[in-house]
């Protein structure tokens, strides 16, 4: 459940100019940086708590192998705290400077990497790898398909928004009715619905941050905000679809 977060505020921009110039390929490189180190740290992090039995110990139980076994208090108030920290930022940061809009970024990112130790506990490292490189290739793929393609994806990712709370509430319901997520049937369907949804976003999202750029008609601020958001939106979008590839695909550690 730690990374079904999408409970941001986000308009649907309209219509824009698609034409390509200097500008907008300097603010989508921009997010795309942000989100690889973004990623990057996250899987410091991930590796990192894992490794470390301290801190591994404080959010996980785990086999004598080193398995991960089950979820701690802390542990499992932290895979709930991205998507509160996304909701309060909804209602609490309507006009947020570049700082802000950076400091939230970085601390989700965060929050997801310590949590996302729980990967590197459940999964084998060539699983880890392996599934990596599967949402990275889609990711390019998906983005590229969302940068170039003239139709408009608007009414697509207003769908798939409501579909993420779908899952959200899916997500829920196992942690309540721990039997269900055990049902083979729901297991795999909730997974490949959940690639499927962002799958979708990815290209929605890029769309419209192509978008949001000819919006901002050069206001600098704006789009050092928009930076910071583009760059969550999209590294939610690949955390999302490799968790949800993993649970399909990856190897269990023994």
């Amino acid at each position: 459940m730690s990374d079904f977060e999408r409970g941001y505020a986000r308009s649907i921009p309209h219509t824009g100019d698609m034409s390509v110039d200097a500008g907008l390929r300097a603010f989508m490189l921009g997010v795309y940086n942000k989100m690889a180190l973004g990623l990057l740290l996250s899987a410091v992090l991930a590796f990192g708590v894992a490794n470390f039995p301290p801190m591994r110990d404080l959010l996980y139980a785990t086999t004598a192998s080193g398995a991960f076994a089950g979820y701690t208090i802390l542990g499992l108030v932290l895979s709930f705290a991205p998507l509160v920290l996304l909701l309060v930022a909804g209602f609490v940061m309507k006009n947020p400077s570049p700082a802000a809009a950076a400091g939230l970024y970085w601390t989700i990112v965060s929050v997801i990497g310590v949590s996302g130790a729980v990967w590197v506990l459940r999964y084998n490292l060539p699983s880890l790898a392996s599934t990596f490189l599967i949402t990275a290739t889609a990711f390019g793929a998906l983005s590229l398909f969302g940068y170039t393609t003239k139709k408009n994806l608007s009414g697509m990712g207003s769908f798939l928004i409501m579909g993420v709370w779908g899952l959200i509430a899916a997500g829920l319901a196992t942690f309540l009715l721990p039997g269900l997520g055990s049902n083979p049937i729901f297991f795999f369907g909730f997974n490949i619905i959940g690639v499927l949804i962002f799958a979708g976003l990815t290209a929605y999202d890029t769309q419209r941050l192509k978008m949001t750029y000819y919006e901002m008609g050069g206001d600098q601020n704006g789009l050092a905000v928009a930076t910071n958001y583009g760059a969550l939106s999209l590294y939610l979008d690949f955390i999302n679809m490799f968790q949800f590839l993993l649970a399909l695909f990856g190897g269990r550690r023994e």
